[in-house]
């Protein structure tokens, strides 16, 4: 490991906008009172990277706590940095593998997720590993209030159409399909407003970003 990230990991033990590996349960149902200290709704980002879009929701919505979930450290520490020193003080970040979302979070306290250019797992043996499957959407749905909300924003064809399969089969609600987010950019305005790393990538290649808002 290279000694720019080993300086990123430990300043990240610094920053206490940030939580590591945490015990399981230790902050389940208590994000809002004792990280936030309020009582406002609870935002996720998964796989969120540099915290792009943590970052600008949190800004965007400052009635609402953000988390930014990711198990890079090295990524997290960017949008861990930014936001201590522009005070979002509504923006956090936690560090641990998606696939244990569950365990640190109660039944019913985060109100939505956001789902921002994740890894589509393209091979059919790692179809497990979408964050949009049925075995990560057990988890969400352990997590999320009654009228909580995922939302999916990607550049791949392939994880778009897959979702849509998987919200077929198990009978969700679909809120909103947008199969091109900047064909009409001024109808989409939160969506093409906000810029991940990846998504300014995906759009010098030329593809098309792609967005679905449903309810589990």
């Amino acid at each position: 490991m290279g000694k720019g990230k080993l300086k990123k990991f430990a300043e990240l033990e610094t920053f206490r906008n940030v939580y590591q590996k945490p015990a399981p349960g230790l902050l389940a149902g208590k994000w809002a009172s004792a990280h936030f200290q309020n009582d406002q709704p609870l935002v996720l980002e998964l796989a969120c990277g540099k915290g792009d879009y943590t970052l600008a929701l949190a800004k965007r919505y400052p009635q609402k706590n953000f988390i930014g979930v990711d198990i890079k450290g090295n990524r997290i520490w960017n949008g861990a940095r930014t936001a201590l020193e522009s005070s979002i003080e509504n923006a956090a970040f936690l560090r641990i593998f998606i696939d244990h979302i569950d365990e640190h979070f109660a039944l019913g306290e985060v109100n939505d997720i956001w789902i921002t250019f994740p890894d589509p797992y393209l091979r059919k043996s790692k179809k497990n590993k979408r964050l949009t499957s049925p075995k990560f959407l057990d988890l969400y749905r352990k997590i999320l209030a009654p009228n909580g909300s995922i939302h999916l924003k990607t550049d791949s064809p392939q994880l778009f159409e897959y979702t849509q399969e998987i919200i077929a089969e198990q009978g969700l609600e679909v809120l909103s399909k947008i199969d091109d987010v900047y064909k009409d950019p001024h109808d989409n305005e939160l969506l093409t407003s906000i810029q991940t790393y990846y998504e300014k990538m995906h759009l010098e290649d030329g593809r098309t970003i792609r967005y679905i808002h449903y309810r589990p």
